[in-house]
């Protein structure tokens, strides 16, 4: 289904990586959280996939994959578009958790408005 996607392969060079195992090795990179550098020997030289995940992120081939996979859930019925996220895991990221905020400004919740104090 969506291999009609991603671009042809090149005829002339070096042998075209299977595009099957680079879109497994790009599923296992971002399902594990691994390193692009710690992808099993399974999936062939790490630096080839990286490369290939990396091109087609620049010529929009997994925006396409992603619209098309989402298009066929939808058609069939198998897509809840309903997204529920607790403050259990939104955190804020860590450079932004030491920023310096502005104090004693209107927007302070604590300030007393109408001169009552």
């Amino acid at each position: 289904m969506i291999g009609p996607l991603f671009p042809e392969a090149k005829t002339t060079g070096r042998p075209p990586v299977d595009r099957r195992i680079v879109v497994e090795a790009t599923a296992w990179r971002f399902r594990t959280g691994a390193p692009w550098r710690d992808l099993p020997e399974r999936f062939g030289n790490w630096n080839t996939i990286y490369k290939n995940f990396n091109r087609w992120a620049a010529q929009g081939v997994w925006e396409r994959v992603l619209e098309k996979t989402q298009s066929l859930a939808q058609q069939a019925g198998e897509l809840d578009w309903v997204a529920s996220i607790d403050s259990t895991i939104v955190r804020v990221h860590q450079h932004g958790a030491t920023l310096p905020r502005p104090t004693g400004g209107p927007d302070e919740l604590q300030e007393i408005r109408g001169g009552a104090g």
